[in-house]
């Protein structure tokens, strides 16, 4: 049974910085990478950054590149974003996800990825 588990969410102020993490638990579960999502109020779930665990390759999506930053520890199974200069459109709910093992690419499609975190809540407001 493979469980991803987000934490760090909360109510921030524009311009506050906040740091989320997702730790994956699973006997042997190694997939290629991982990323996060987020999904606003009535929005549609939007990519947001991915990683691979070999070589730390990352990609981010257009609407938080150079604010956000995704990073990894394999040793401790764990992914985070960290979020910079946060504006009150990030406000949503973030997921992280996984593919399954036998997928050796990572893609900006929800529908991409197999497992799923239960989501932590970011609110950037004044």
């Amino acid at each position: 049974q493979v469980q991803l588990v987000e934490s760090g969410g909360g109510s921030v102020q524009p311009g506050d910085s906040v740091r989320l993490s997702c730790v994956v638990s699973g006997r042997t579960f190694r997939s290629h990478g991982m990323a996060w999502f987020r999904q606003g109020p009535g929005e549609e779930r939007e990519f947001v950054a991915s990683i691979t665990w070999f070589g730390g390759m990352t990609n981010y999506g257009e609407s938080v590149k150079g604010r956000f930053t995704m990073s990894k520890d394999n040793a401790k199974k764990s992914v985070y974003l960290q979020m910079n200069s946060l504006k009150p459109e990030d406000t949503a709910v973030y997921y992280c996800a996984a593919p399954s093992v036998d997928k050796v690419v990572l893609t900006t499609r929800p529908s991409w990825y197999d497992y799923w975190g239960q989501g932590t809540q970011v609110t950037v407001s004044s």
